[in-house]
C-alpha cells in the first residue's frame, strides 16, 4: 500500500494511529518506509517504534553524517571491549571549578579524579549535583554549562569541550 508522504501536520496523527495496526500492517508500512522487509524477529512494540523514528526523519531529517559516523565509532569500540565511559564525557582536569549562578545563587563544584565535591560531600554524577540545586533533572554538563568547543574544520574527528564557568540564565533561570 503507497502512502501519501507524510507532512508535519499530519505526523503526530500517523504515529498516534500506528498502536490500533496489528503486526501485518505494521510490517507493511514498515517496507513502505524502509524499502525492505522488517526482521521477522521484530516485536509489534518495536516495530511501532522504529516506523514512528523512519516518519519523523521523513519529516524533520535523520542524524548527520558526523553523528552516524560517531555512533558506528562508539558501537565498534563497545563491541571491542575498548570503549570507557570514563573518557567518553568532557574532559575537564580535576582541581578545575565549575561555577554556576541559579536563582541568584552561586554554587561551586570542584572536579576531581573520581568525581565531584559540593559543599564538602563527594559526588560521582555532576547531575546529581544539578538535581540536588534545581530539585529537576538536568544534564549535569549542561546544567554548569560545559560545552562543545567547535570543530576547526569539518573533518575533526572529534570537538574538545572547554567549561562555561558563568553560562547565560534565562528569565526561569535555565542555561
Amino acid at each position: 500500500m503507497v502512502r501519501p508522504s507524510c507532512t508535519p501536520a499530519t505526523l503526530d496523527k500517523e504515529i498516534a494511529e500506528l498502536p490500533n495496526l496489528d503486526v501485518a500492517a505494521l510490517r507493511e508500512r514498515w517496507r513502505d518506509l524502509y524499502g525492505t522487509p522488517a526482521p521477522k524477529f521484530f516485536r509489534r512494540d518495536l516495530l511501532i517504534r522504529a516506523i514512528a523514528y523512519q516518519l519523523q526523519v521523513k519529516v524533520y531529517g535523520g542524524l548527520s553524517t558526523a553523528t552516524k559516523r560517531r555512533l558506528r565509532e562508539v558501537a565498534a569500540a563497545a563491541r571491542d571491549g575498548t570503549f570507557d565511559t570514563a573518557t567518553a564525557g568532557p574532559r575537564v582536569r580535576a582541581g578545575a571549578r565549575l561555577v554556576r549562578v541559579w536563582q541568584n545563587e552561586t554554587y561551586t563544584v570542584l572536579i576531581l579524579d573520581n568525581g565531584f565535591e559540593w559543599k564538602g560531600d563527594r559526588y560521582g554524577s555532576l547531575s546529581t549535583i544539578a538535581k540536588a540545586i534545581t530539585g529537576t533533572n538536568w544534564n549535569g554538563w549542561t546544567f554548569f554549562g560545559v560545552k562543545r568547543r567547535p570543530a576547526r574544520n569539518k573533518n575533526a574527528a572529534r570537538a574538545n569541550r572547554i567549561p562555561n564557568a558563568f553560562p547565560q540564565n534565562d528569565a526561569n533561570g535555565h542555561a
